[in-house]
C-alpha cells in the first residue's frame, strides 16, 4: 500500500517591506511522503517571499515537468517558475525556456558551493533566472517549525527574513548568486 501525502494547512501573515506586500493568506499543501520537513518549509518560505494572488503550489515532487510553485496567466503561459534545491542545468534550462521568470532557491549542507561552482557558467546565460542561496543552518531551523497546521508571521526587510510562529523565530539572510 502506497503512503499518502500529509495535508498541511498554512496561515501566513506576510510583511514584505522590500516589495511592499502586506498580506494575510492561507494555503493548503500536500507534503509528499518522501519530502523532508525542511523542504516543505522552504516551499512555504518561497511562497511567502514571492506572494501574489496568482501564485499556486503545484504537484511538486509528483510531477517532473512542474516546479514547486508557479504563476500562470490566462493564456496558460508560465509567468513565474519557482524551483527548489540543486537541480541539474538541463532542468533549469527547460524552466528558463518555458517561463518568463525563473527563481531558484538552493539549499543543502556542504553541497551548495560545489553545485554553484559546477553550474555557474552554464546558468549565467539565462537572463530570466534568479538564483538565491539559503543558509543551511537557518533552513534546518525552519524544519523545527513544521506542523500540520502552520500559523506563521514572515517579515522581510533589507533582504533579511524573520519567520516565526507562536513559540519560535528563525532569521535567514539569503545570498543572491545570480
Amino acid at each position: 500500500m502506497a503512503l499518502k501525502s500529509t495535508i498541511i494547512k498554512v496561515a501566513l501573515s506576510i510583511s514584505d517591506m522590500d516589495r511592499h506586500v502586506y498580506q494575510d493568506c492561507t494555503a493548503t499543501i500536500a507534503q509528499h511522503p518522501s519530502e523532508t520537513e525542511q523542504r516543505m518549509m522552504i516551499r512555504v518560505l518561497a511562497y511567502a517571499l514571492n506572494y501574489q494572488p496568482e501564485l499556486v503550489f503545484t504537484k511538486g515532487l509528483c510531477a517532473d515537468d512542474e516546479p514547486e510553485l508557479w504563476v500562470k496567466n490566462y493564456s496558460d503561459e508560465i509567468e513565474v517558475w519557482i524551483e527548489l534545491g540543486l537541480p541539474d542545468d538541463k532542468r533549469v534550462k527547460k524552466a528558463c525556456n518555458r517561463a518568463k521568470q525563473v527563481i531558484l532557491y538552493s539549499y543543502g549542507e556542504n553541497n551548495q558551493t560545489i553545485w554553484w561552482q559546477k553550474n555557474q557558467s552554464k546558468l549565467a546565460q539565462f537572463d530570466n533566472l534568479t538564483v538565491v542561496s539559503l543558509p543551511y543552518q537557518a533552513t534546518e531551523q525552519l524544519a523545527r517549525l513544521a506542523k500540520r497546521a502552520l500559523d506563521l508571521t514572515i517579515t522581510v526587510q533589507d533582504g533579511e527574513i524573520w519567520l516565526s510562529d507562536s513559540e519560535h523565530s528563525v532569521h535567514l539572510v539569503p545570498t543572491r548568486l545570480q
